[in-house]
């Protein structure tokens, strides 16, 4: 009964097994299970201590007594104790079954005597400063479910359980893990010429863009390219048009957790937001795809490229955009690097050397020899990476 599959058996009381049902609900007592259990187990071990006293006394006097303990003792610890119960651990379901069928109606007729018991054990463990024993213990952290889905080996397929882990990790990750850094977000500038507005709509390789006022600050709101396929068509689009076919922007708190953000997407019925800080100034882009990214890996893929901010050598060494997230070069690289600091690659770079580095610097990360390749406005553009060659280690590929 203790030993049995909690979930599996909930699963099967779901699917309506009798069996299942009648042992999940004995279950919802323990300390009544468990009083009912013991209260036939000790009467039967008295029980048989008795009338072996008693033939020993008979047989061989009050020698016999020492005999009887000695021999009952034997019989009971082997075929009444532990080797029923190692069968029983060893297939719970085969026989808690059966036995529901038994200990039920016993616990119905002994009802009186086992509240008893239990009424005095209970207040015996409260005076004594134990929990409740009838509370539910049976709940999984989120840590405890990622071991169970680590551990569930062949029972869930290897991509599966990679989706599983990510849902399970967005908690950890925030907003600011996947962002598109403010440097790097695609927008329109209104107050920009009206062919240049219009070139990059044409050529736009994004569905959804922010339009801003001279500045990303200024955010007048987001545009959806299909909603201007009108204004090309009929010639028509004018910056007051484009004002006009604008929806409010969509702001998000850095800091927000990416499980918090993927229900506050659903919730508003967005697919883009701009990430702000306390100060309400804007520090990068985030959309729905991302989060989702996050769950089932990339969406496209260039099969000779790992992701286009990783792109494999003949020598075995990566060219490595440095703007890429720690979050993303860990996933994909299978490293270890911390992410509770900077967010990028840059950033981990330039808090680890503490000054603006030089071409050619050659640091070491997570045992790896990395190479500033190249600088750019006093950040790190590219570097060239040689993975620390390890036993069993492989690059991840989506």
């Amino acid at each position: 009964m203790m030993a049995i599959n909690r979930y599996r058996l909930r699963h099967l009381a779901a699917k309506k097994h009798k069996g299942a049902q009648r042992v999940s609900k004995l279950l919802e007592r323990p300390d009544r299970l468990i009083g009912i259990i013991l209260l036939g187990n000790n009467f039967v071990n008295i029980l048989a201590s008795s009338i072996a006293t008693i033939i020993a006394i008979e047989l061989m006097g009050e020698a016999g007594i020492a005999v009887a303990a000695a021999l009952l003792t034997g019989v009971i610890l082997i075929f009444s104790e532990v080797t029923p119960k190692t069968i029983a651990a060893q297939y719970p379901e085969k026989i808690a079954f059966p036995a529901s069928l038994i200990i039920k109606p016993l616990l119905t007729l002994l009802y009186p005597l086992v509240w008893m018991v239990n009424y005095i054990g209970n207040h015996l463990l409260k005076w004594l400063g134990f929990s409740d024993p009838n509370q539910d213990s049976y709940h999984l952290s989120p840590d405890e479910l990622r071991t169970i889905v680590h551990e569930a080996g062949g029972l869930i397929p290897k991509r599966h359980q990679q989706m599983l882990l990510g849902i399970l990790d967005l908690e950890k990750a925030t907003v600011e893990d996947i962002m598109i850094p403010r440097n790097e977000i695609i927008g329109i500038d209104i107050k920009a010429p009206l062919e240049t507005i219009s070139e990059q709509l044409a050529n736009s390789q994004h569905t959804r863009l922010p339009l801003y006022n001279g500045s990303i600050d200024n955010v007048v709101g987001l545009v959806h390219l299909r909603k201007l396929l009108g204004l090309f068509k009929y010639n028509e689009l004018t910056k007051e048009a484009l004002e006009k076919n604008a929806r409010e922007p969509y702001f998000i708190p850095e800091g927000t957790p990416l499980n918090q953000q993927l229900l506050n997407f659903q919730k508003h019925k967005r697919r883009i937001g701009l990430v702000v800080n306390e100060y309400g100034d804007i520090q990068g882009l985030v959309t729905f795809e991302d989060i989702l990214e996050e769950i089932v890996g990339e969406f496209t893929t260039n099969p000779d490229t790992l992701t286009p901010d990783i792109q494999p050598e003949d020598d075995n060494t990566f060219l490595v955009d440095a703007s890429i997230t720690v979050r993303e070069l860990n996933r994909i690289m299978r490293w270890n690097l911390p992410t509770e600091g900077p967010k990028t690659l840059n950033g981990l770079i330039l808090e680890y050397l503490e000054v603006i580095p030089e071409a050619e610097t050659t640091l070491l990360l997570e045992g790896c020899p990395v190479e500033i390749v190249q600088m750019a406005n006093n950040a790190v553009k590219t570097v060239r990476i040689r993975p620390a060659i390890k036993k069993n280690r492989k690059i991840a590929h989506d």
